[in-house]
């Protein structure tokens, strides 16, 4: 994938799934040919160990963090990848308002295992509460 900047703003790249899905390595191959900035919720809980240290409390400080960097990097004309579960369609909206030259969402949909250990029955949770993208909203883009 070639992306041309047309206009100040970077390209926005979504990518949703349940844990375990390969979000992270979807966002990985993106990388690989596009430049672009990475972001997900769960980088805010790596500390300076590179160690993950998930505190349930900070949730909101973490998906908060996501949107302002994503925020400021699409406004630095940066191209933007976010990787988080977005598990229904509500939790997209902030990025979908977000001001950028194009907008693509794609969906991870393989079982690989979380690597950050997500009990079962959260993931089963998260198949229950999945909302799926309206048609027409699958490789969804917006200009």
């Amino acid at each position: 994938m070639k992306i041309q900047p047309d206009s100040k703003l970077g390209h926005l790249i979504i990518i949703r799934g349940i844990a375990g899905s390969g979000k992270s390595t979807m966002a990985q191959v993106f990388l690989d040919k596009i430049e672009a900035e990475h972001f997900e919720a769960d980088m805010f809980f790596i500390n300076d160990n590179d160690e993950y240290i998930f505190e349930p409390s900070q949730i909101s400080d973490a998906h908060d963090w996501c949107k302002r960097e994503t925020r400021k990097a699409l406004m630095q004309g940066k191209n933007v990848i976010v990787s988080n579960t977005f598990i229904t369609l509500w939790e997209m909206k902030p990025y979908l308002d977000m001001k950028c030259a194009s907008l693509a969402i794609y969906e991870a949909k393989g079982d690989y295992g979380s690597i950050h250990d997500v009990p079962d029955k959260v993931i089963n949770r998260m198949k229950r509460k999945w909302e799926t993208l309206p048609n027409g909203y699958n490789d969804y883009k917006k200009n």
